[in-house]
């Protein structure tokens, strides 16, 4: 009986650790891209010889706003209507390294979404018809994953999930 008591105490003990170690990891690389070919233009990260001023043209025109920092263009969408780029943002700032802005593209130019995340570079980004859904760890409690949903107009609040 002490013998079962002491083995289910390590058992006990082990199996979260051990948990941890083969949980696999649910968020995916992020994919570097620093060039994107449109219909409506092309999207490119100018380069620069500081890290962080590096800016987003399009046509060889800096887009207004200014989009700068460490650019990537990780992910990018075509529908009918419009193309749509995710700009990762990373100013080297402490607080909160990464952001993100969608620029969507079409005949009559292009529009910034504003400034959005959670401040971390692990990001699941999907597609649904005319929705681009971003989520990522949220910061005050990685548990909790926050969830962006750019309409191509507009950019939801977070709405969380998990514990």
């Amino acid at each position: 009986m002490h013998l079962i008591f002491v083995l289910s105490l390590l058992l006990a003990s082990v199996a979260p650790v051990s948990l941890a170690e083969t949980k696999p990891d649910t968020w995916p690389a992020l994919p570097s891209r620093l060039h994107l070919n449109t219909p409506y233009g092309d999207l490119k990260v100018s380069q620069s010889d500081y890290v962080y001023e590096s800016l987003l043209l399009l046509n060889g025109q800096e887009t207004q706003p200014a989009i700068k920092g460490l650019l990537n263009i990780p992910y990018a969408f075509s529908t009918p209507d419009y193309d749509v780029a995710l700009i990762a943002i990373n100013t080297g700032s402490s607080n909160c390294p990464v952001s993100y802005k969608w620029v969507l593209l079409d005949q009559n130019g292009y529009d910034i979404s504003p400034e959005f995340g959670s401040c971390s570079e692990q990001i699941r980004v999907t597609a649904d018809k005319q929705e681009f859904t971003l989520q990522t760890p949220n910061a005050e409690n990685p548990d909790r994953i926050d969830t962006y949903v750019f309409d191509g107009e507009d950019i939801t609040t977070p709405k969380l999930t998990g514990s």
